[in-house]
């Protein structure tokens, strides 16, 4: 479902999963370059959201995830996985809690896998789960973070949040930060230590949930198999690698880029999840592309080194 602030002037349409929004509205740096002075917003609307309610949600919700839910303050955004039980991260989601409900914002298209997880879950929980995705719209705006709006109010909101940035911006911006998007930054082995979400994703200090034996193994030894990595591409041709994208260190395939962009002071640069015994000083080669590797998550602990 393409979003009506499409129509807006200027707005060009994204790829992929990301189509259904604007990639640009005609001035990629300069929009990159709002956001990071605190000014415009960006339509996220093509983003799947979920709700739980009920009573016992916050319990429920503490018990299922990596997340510390309980006594969850109103209005604070929190992040949270689902993993399996080898530690693999199947599932991620942000949202707010309101007092009696639980909306929470996730993947394109990732919605319905997520409800029919957590449903099975319900057992005799008084919870329910929803996909409202019809019904909200996940937006972003400078001054106030992310927000999830009523969906029909959707260019009203942009009216009042201007100016339009296009969803290229904002992801130039998250790729610089190091912050991973689940399955196009992560793969089906990812486990939480390797992307830098201990801390953000994962309460270390909660009780037990599916895959925590695996998070606190890693956590305490050391040394997860890969860790995130920001790559700084040649930016002598023109292009960009692909999502899934080996990576090399000469002949020998090291890692995987994930998402990539062009930052209006870092060049061309992409996330990619690399072998933990590569060297830190490794000239890396993707697709043809010379890249050099800045470390973002410690390969030691899997902590993010920008919090």
């Amino acid at each position: 479902m393409s979003s009506p602030l499409l129509s807006l002037p200027g707005a060009v349409g994204g790829a992929g999963i990301d189509a259904p929004v604007a990639a640009h509205y005609g001035s990629l740096y300069g929009e990159q370059k709002w956001l990071e002075s605190g000014e415009g917003f960006v339509d996220l609307s093509h983003h799947d959201v979920i709700r739980v309610s009920g009573p016992d949600r916050l319990q429920w919700l503490h018990d299922l995830t990596t997340q510390h839910f309980l006594d969850l303050p109103s209005g604070t955004w929190t992040q949270a996985l689902v993993l399996s039980p080898q530690g693999h991260v199947e599932h991620a989601f942000a949202g707010v809690d309101d007092g009696t409900s639980y909306t929470a914002a996730t993947e394109p298209g990732a919605a319905a896998a997520l409800v029919e997880f957590l449903d099975r879950m319900r057992f005799m929980s008084r919870v329910e789960v929803t996909e409202v995705t019809s019904e909200l719209a996940l937006t972003y705006r400078a001054s106030a973070g992310l927000e999830l709006i009523p969906r029909d109010r959707l260019t009203t909101y942009a009216a009042a949040a201007g100016p339009a940035c296009g969803l290229w911006a904002y992801e130039a911006l998250r790729i610089a930060r190091g912050e991973p998007r689940l399955g196009l930054d992560t793969d089906e082995r990812t486990i939480p230590n390797e992307v830098g979400w201990i801390g953000s994703a994962v309460h270390m200090d909660k009780g037990c949930y599916r895959g925590q034996e695996t998070v606190a193994r890693v956590h305490n030894l050391g040394r997860p198999p890969r860790r995130l990595t920001l790559l700084h591409l040649d930016g002598s041709e023109n292009r960009l690698p692909a999502v899934g994208d080996a990576l090399l260190n000469g002949d020998k395939v090291v890692g995987r880029v994930g998402t990539s962009a062009r930052h209006h002071e870092l060049g061309p640069i992409a996330l990619a999840l690399v072998k933990r015994n590569v060297p830190l000083d490794a000239q890396l080669d993707v697709d043809g592309l010379p890249a050099a590797q800045e470390v973002i998550v410690d390969p030691e602990v899997g902590l993010h080194f920008r919090r």
